[in-house]
């Protein structure tokens, strides 16, 4: 029979196996890790004996998940990282906040005029010197991964229509429109342009509502200013943002273009339980953000 209880050892040997897996591979996760590739080998190996099945493929043709690898990997995280909580929380019994604190932050949130998030922190560093918080500037979608993975305790984003997923925590509003080059001699005429796509709700919507030809795909806001500021595409943009951009570039927003509102909110996982470090951290924004009278 394969005994399923874990010693010290075996947790350590799990931990190397995560970390393997989330590097994608041997080699990658040696500087993580400051092992030999010999050593977190054998870790690997230790705990396939001990689960009685292979976890993952290495050789010539690279590293890769079994699926039985990829199964152990989310249990795995999410019993790490449920181990890891363990003393935060008691030291919050006797008042001591303690641990890490993961934030996720869309890009270019702290360029809007009502952003108290670096005060925030700031003044939960006053309150719990000994929470460490993780900041981690991530996309929309990636956002709602990590939520979803359970490895950031809050997010910073827009909440968009019809979103139930989560908890949202309104924190301050922004506008989004749709933005122009200052047409150039001989530039086609803005109404021709296609609209630069990344993966968002407004982007989407406008494609299906409004009629924008699909332009080339872009990996975030700097990456949508800048090909709007060729004067070739148009491009969906956060009004203060755009303001910011406009100081070095001639951007403009169409005179048709829709408007489009949201809160921006702190967001947290439905599901999962609170700690008292994100109850404290959640409280601190309410006391910055207030809601408009």
């Amino acid at each position: 029979m394969i005994r399923l209880d874990f010693d010290e050892r075996d947790l350590r040997s799990l931990r190397v196996f995560c970390s393997v897996a989330q590097a994608g591979g041997f080699a990658a996760a040696e500087k993580q890790l400051h092992m030999s590739k010999a050593s977190i080998s054998r870790h690997v190996r230790e705990v396939e004996e001990r689960l009685g099945v292979r976890l993952c493929e290495r050789g010539p043709a690279g590293f890769k998940l079994t699926p039985e690898g990829t199964v152990a990997l989310n249990l795995a995280t999410s019993a790490l990282r449920s181990l890891e909580r363990i003393r935060p929380e008691i030291d919050a019994v006797h008042g001591v906040l303690s641990g890490p604190l993961a934030i996720g932050i869309v890009e270019h949130a702290l360029t809007h005029p009502d952003c108290e998030i670096p005060q925030a922190i700031a003044t939960l560093r006053q309150r719990a010197p000994n929470v460490q918080p993780q900041i981690t500037i991530m996309t929309f979608p990636e956002l709602n991964q990590a939520l979803r993975e359970h490895s950031l305790d809050v997010a910073i984003r827009g909440r968009y229509p019809g979103e139930g997923e989560f908890n949202f925590l309104p924190l301050f509003s922004e506008t989004h429109k749709v933005y122009a080059a200052v047409r150039k001699q001989g530039q086609a005429t803005a109404r021709d342009l296609p609209l630069v796509y990344r993966s968002h709700p407004y982007v989407d919507q406008a494609l299906a509502s409004e009629g924008y030809p699909r332009g080339p795909d872009a990996g975030g806001l700097e990456a949508i200013a800048l090909l709007v500021a060729t004067g070739h595409y148009l491009g969906i943009l956060p009004t203060h943002y755009a303001q910011l951009i406009g100081k070095r570039y001639a951007l403009r927003a169409r005179p048709n273009s829709p408007s489009y509102q949201h809160q921006i909110c702190a967001v947290t996982e439905v599901s999962r339980p609170s700690t008292h470090r994100a109850e404290l951290f959640l409280n601190i924004l309410r006391e910055l953000h207030p809601e408009p009278a």
